[in-house]
């Protein structure tokens, strides 16, 4: 029997009230206040500094400095919004710092530290690798193979929902269904919240209407 992540969610993506720039690099800016916080969800381990600017209205960029995550945000926001901000440039970040697609072999690997650092390495699969025939679950798993697969749409996610999708079917090799017993073995990863939110966020953005495109002159 075959267990796995699935990709069909009911709860739909919150509007975001204004659009990220595509570039999160580096953007100066006159930061009229600026304000050391930790991140509204445990996303990374250095600290996040928010930087407000009267003179930005309706951009939001981040990038790195040492090991402090610098975000710039319109002076105007809200406390919610900011910490909404926050959250989608720190997986913005995440997802370019994880570009580089590990192998089948890096993958087996990965998904042995996961199992060693929150199943007490109880979970051994025998393969895990990626799958390109997977269109409506982000991982798969056969307890009774020991084989693990992840869709290949999960390359270039931020790196803690790749490690989510992993633990999941980890987990489904100690315990096939999705009862009690599984979901608190899925309580051992910190991120688990986050990275449902996120794949659901995904999600939901797939069912929007794509506008057509413009008519050339």
């Amino acid at each position: 029997m075959r267990h796995g992540v699935g990709s069909r969610h009911n709860r739909p993506e919150a509007g975001l009230p204004v659009p990220a720039t595509g570039n999160v690099g580096a953007v100066p800016a006159d930061p009229q206040r600026s304000v050391t916080r930790k991140p509204p969800r445990p996303a990374a381990t250095s600290a996040v500094e928010v930087r407000r600017s009267a003179r930005r209205n309706r951009t939001v960029s981040a990038y790195r400095e040492g090991d402090r995550t610098i975000v710039l945000i319109p002076a105007r926001m809200s406390e919610a919004e900011e910490q909404r901000w926050v959250t989608v440039m720190l997986d913005k970040l995440a997802a370019q710092e994880s570009r580089r697609v590990l192998g089948d072999t890096e993958l087996n690997a990965r998904a042995q530290r996961l199992s060693e650092q929150y199943l007490s390495g109880r979970a051994r699969p025998a393969s895990v690798r990626w799958v390109t025939n997977q269109n409506t679950r982000w991982g798969s798993c056969t307890p009774s193979e020991g084989s693990i697969r992840l869709s290949h749409r999960l390359q270039g996610m931020p790196e803690y929902v790749v490690d989510y999708v992993l633990v999941h079917e980890l987990a489904h090799l100690l315990v096939p269904g999705h009862g009690p017993r599984f979901w608190r073995l899925l309580e051992a990863y910190p991120r688990t919240e986050r990275a449902r939110g996120y794949l659901e966020g995904v999600v939901a953005a797939d069912r929007l209407p794509h506008l057509p495109a413009a008519r050339e002159a």
